[in-house]
């Protein structure tokens, strides 16, 4: 068994259980990834210099098939259910061993990295890949040690990414032959029969949003960060098509980060060292910076090209919708190194609300910030195809759902209890529809959106007289620079008052049926600030 690159001292591969493999490469360069990549025919480069690549038969996560092993260090912390799946010790150790097998004789990629730019904090990985790509894939995502780090290593986690294994299902106790399973008392995750790489990145921000809450009492979350001329740091939790990534991408503020981070006592810290963006209808008009980073050392997943070209269709979704990126973060001019920041004294909650219920911009209580963080509202326009032309809505509890080992309410208490510390200031943005619910009204203009984010990141709101929206008992401001002040108030924006009050109703309802399930563990604060349908509107 040949090592090929950097790796720890005095580290046997034997360690691992890997100790049978044809040849392990350590630490790679990018360039030699991208180099073992293309010469075994699973990838290609496009114009710009990045490697594109298919996942294969997945090209996205599979939530079903995600599990977490059931021990005495888990059985009664993890929220069990449709979001964690039960696993059973012996079986992970069986299904373990027949990975590592699977892996002998083999080529395979080590990656040494870490998560969490705040040093407290930190947690060092080995990632143990059956692809080159997907190592360059871990690369990019990952938090990267100097060199003279990487001679020291220890890991605190080891992922064991497989895609070539198939788990059987009756032997292996998974639900099909496509699995990710965490291990919280070994340290280890197991990833098969999936090429996707999300799975690689999410499997070790499911582990921070266990690690971090629970031991820590830090609040992990699914967000983007930045950071102002004056050292002001703002979140922007949101769901897909709410417009987290452009708003938090401001060319007059840092990006911290795009997608995962935690709030300690001290302040804001990015977990990743890179970002993973949607690459759909991508342009440089509309995205510049993720389109500038599309360069070599960046790894594109199941794209097209233009016929007879190398140049990337990001319109073409034949493959999947879910065409992707990964880039180290060094590739965003405008990023912080390290990725930290100060105590955050804006939030601002995303919701593209299709409905046109919820004013553009209301200030939430602490209150109504763990109701509406438990609640990760947004709505979206449902397809056309069987004449539905209502949209339709949508819940994520604290805006990541499927990545919560823990209860929502966890999360929310711990962000109540940071609110209250700090005087942070919470916004709910809507970023959908004014005047009316869609095909009636019209969806905001971003300049709007980006005058009202303004405004609240320089203090404008702070002094502007406030009225409430009835039955979700919102405050909103009456008055804001660049906004018309009529679209300030979602029922006065609405020509059929009648209509908007029924809307509202329906949409109160919507909250109410979705917080049944969380109800039973949430406190008297966070119940208080449900929507009121018998008020008078």
């Amino acid at each position: 068994m040949n090592e090929i690159g950097l790796k720890a001292d005095d580290f046997s591969i034997n360690d691992i259980g890997l100790g049978n493999v044809e040849i392990a490469y350590w630490n790679l360069h990018p360039s030699e990834l991208v180099e073992d990549t293309i010469t075994r025919g699973q990838g290609v480069l496009t114009d710009t210099g990045a490697l594109a690549i298919d996942t294969g038969e997945f090209t996205g996560r599979s939530p079903k098939d995600k599990f977490v092993v059931n021990d005495k260090n888990t059985k009664d912390s993890v929220w069990w259910g449709d979001v964690n799946h039960n696993f059973e010790p012996e079986k992970f150790d069986a299904l373990h061993n027949r990975m590592l097998a699977y892996l002998g004789n083999k080529e395979i990629w080590i990656r040494d990295a870490y998560a969490c730019a705040d040093p407290t904090y930190r947690i060092n990985i080995r990632v143990v890949n059956e692809h080159p790509w997907s190592n360059l894939f871990s690369y990019n995502l990952f938090l990267r040690p100097e060199e003279k780090e990487i001679k020291s290593f220890k890991h605190d986690w080891l992922i064991v990414n497989a895609p070539g294994f198939k788990a059987d299902a009756k032997i292996d106790g998974t639900r099909q032959h496509n699995f990710a399973i965490i291990n919280f008392t070994k340290k280890i995750v197991l990833i098969g029969g999936t090429a996707y790489t999300g799975e690689i990145k999410k499997s070790i921000f499911t582990v921070l949003n266990y690690i971090l809450p629970h031991e820590k009492k830090v609040l992990s979350m699914h967000c983007s960060a930045n950071i102002g001329k004056n050292g002001d740091t703002a979140i922007f939790f949101g769901l897909s098509g709410t417009g987290k990534t452009t708003l938090s991408a401001d060319p007059n503020r840092k990006l911290i980060g795009d997608d995962e981070h935690g709030w300690s006592d001290k302040g804001v810290f990015n977990f990743e060292g890179g970002c993973y963006a949607k690459c759909v209808d991508l342009s440089k008009e509309k995205e510049p910076q993720i389109f500038n980073a599309i360069k070599f050392g960046s790894l594109l997943e199941n794209i097209n090209c233009h016929e007879g070209s190398t140049t990337v269709n990001y319109t073409d979704i034949s493959k999947t919708e879910n065409t992707r990126v990964s880039y180290p973060s060094t590739y965003i001019d405008n990023a912080v190194t390290p990725a930290v920041g100060d105590v955050p004294k804006n939030i601002f909650f995303l919701t593209c609300d299709a409905f046109g219920v919820l004013p553009p911009i209301s200030k939430l209580t602490t209150a109504q910030a763990m109701y509406h963080f438990i609640s990760g509202y947004t709505a979206k326009v449902a397809g056309t195809e069987m004449g539905i032309t209502e949209p339709t809505t949508t819940f994520s509890a604290c805006f990541g759902k499927a990545f919560l080992p823990l209860h929502p309410t966890k999360y929310a208490e711990l962000l109540g209890e940071k609110l209250k510390k700090n005087n942070v200031n919470v916004w709910l943005l809507n970023t959908g529809w004014v005047g009316g619910s869609y095909g009636v009204g019209n969806r905001i203009k971003l300049s709007y959106t980006r005058s009202l984010i303004t405004a609240a990141l320089n203090g404008d709101l702070d002094a502007v007289e406030m009225d409430t929206v009835a039955i979700f008992g919102l405050k909103f401001p009456k008055a804001c620079k660049d906004v018309p002040t009529e679209l300030l108030n979602p029922r006065n924006s609405w020509k059929d008052k009648n209509a908007y009050d029924e809307k509202a109703k329906h949409l109160a309802t919507q909250f109410i049926k979705n917080f049944e399930q969380y109800a039973s563990a949430a406190n008297n604060e966070i119940m208080s600030a449900a929507p009121k349908i018998t008020e008078t509107v």
